[in-house]
C-alpha cells in the first residue's frame, strides 16, 4: 500500500466520489463498487479495513445530508443487535489469507445481488422481532465483508421504510457499526498508517457525493439504477473470484 502513486490515489478519489453519489441515491453501492478498484492497489486483506474506516466519513456525511428522514427506533433496534456480531465478523476476517479474503469478498458481492432482490419482495412485512433477528446476521456479514449495505437496505425496506428514510437510517446504523469494525481491525494490526491515508482519500472525496446525491434523489429512477448497479456488482464480484482462484492455484 505504501507504493501507491499520486495518480492512483487520484483515481481512487474519483471512484470514491462516483460511488458516493451512487450510494447516496440508492442507499448502497459504495462498498460494492470500490473493491475491484482497490484490490489491485492495496491487496485483498486491506480492502475491508480501509473501506470500513473510510465509511465513517461517508456515512457521517450522508447522515447529515438526510438527517431529517431518520427513523430512530429502527436504527436503534438494528444497531443494538448488529454491533456485537460485527465485531465477531471483523475478527474472523483478520484471520484470512490473501486468496481467502479475495474469495470471500467476491462471493459475497455475487450472492448479495439476488439476496437484495429476494428481501425487497418482503417490503413492509418485517416486524421488530424479525428485524432484530436479521440484524445479527447483518452484523456478522458487515464485519467481515465489503458491500453488505445491500442486505441492510433490504432489511429496512422489508421493515416498511422507503425513500430518504432508508438512506438516513442506513447511515445512522452504519456509523456505529463502522466504529466497532475499525476498532477491531486496529486492535488486530490491520490498519497501518498507509491504510489511514487511503481511507482518508476515499472518505474526503465521498463527502461531496453525499450532498450531490441528495439533490439527485428526486429525479432518478431507482429501479433502472438498481439493475445497472447489480450488473456492475456481479461483474466485479466474478472478476475478484476468478482472481482469487488463480492466486490460490
Amino acid at each position: 500500500m505504501a507504493e501507491v502513486t499520486l495518480l492512483q490515489y487520484a483515481l481512487v478519489g474519483l471512484a470514491s466520489l462516483l460511488a458516493s453519489v451512487v450510494g447516496g441515491v440508492a442507499g448502497y453501492g459504495t462498498g460494492l463498487l470500490l473493491p475491484p478498484v482497490l484490490i489491485p492497489l492495496i491487496g485483498a486483506e486491506a480492502v475491508v479495513p480501509v473501506i470500513g474506516l473510510s465509511a465513517l466519513v461517508t456515512n457521517g456525511s450522508r447522515l447529515v445530508a438526510f438527517r431529517d428522514h431518520l427513523d430512530w427506533r429502527r436504527a436503534g433496534i438494528v444497531s443494538l443487535f448488529a454491533l456485537p456480531f460485527s465485531a465477531l465478523g471483523a475478527y474472523g476476517y483478520t484471520l484470512l489469507s490473501g486468496p481467502g479474503a479475495m474469495l470471500l469478498i467476491g462471493a459475497v458481492l455475487i450472492v448479495l445481488v439476488p439476496a437484495r432482490r429476494l428481501m425487497a419482495r418482503r417490503h413492509g412485512h418485517l416486524g421488530d422481532a424479525g428485524l432484530a433477528l436479521a440484524s445479527g446476521g447483518y452484523g456478522l456479514l458487515v464485519g467481515g465483508t465489503s458491500g453488505s449495505g445491500i442486505f441492510l437496505i433490504s432489511m429496512l425496506l422489508a421493515a416498511g421504510l422507503s425513500g430518504m428514510a432508508v438512506i438516513a437510517t442506513d447511515a445512522a446504523i452504519s456509523l456505529p457499526v463502522g466504529i466497532v469494525k475499525s476498532a477491531v481491525f486496529l486492535w488486530q494490526g490491520a490498519l497501518p498508517w498507509p491504510a489511514w491515508i487511503m481511507a482518508g482519500v476515499i472518505g474526503l472525496c465521498a463527502i461531496p457525493g453525499a450532498f450531490l446525491a441528495r439533490r439527485l434523489t428526486g429525479g432518478l429512477s431507482l429501479a433502472a439504477h438498481a439493475w445497472i448497479l447489480d450488473g456492475v456488482v456481479l461483474l466485479g464480484g466474478s472478476l475478484i473470484v476468478v482472481q482469487a482462484l488463480r492466486h490460490a492455484g
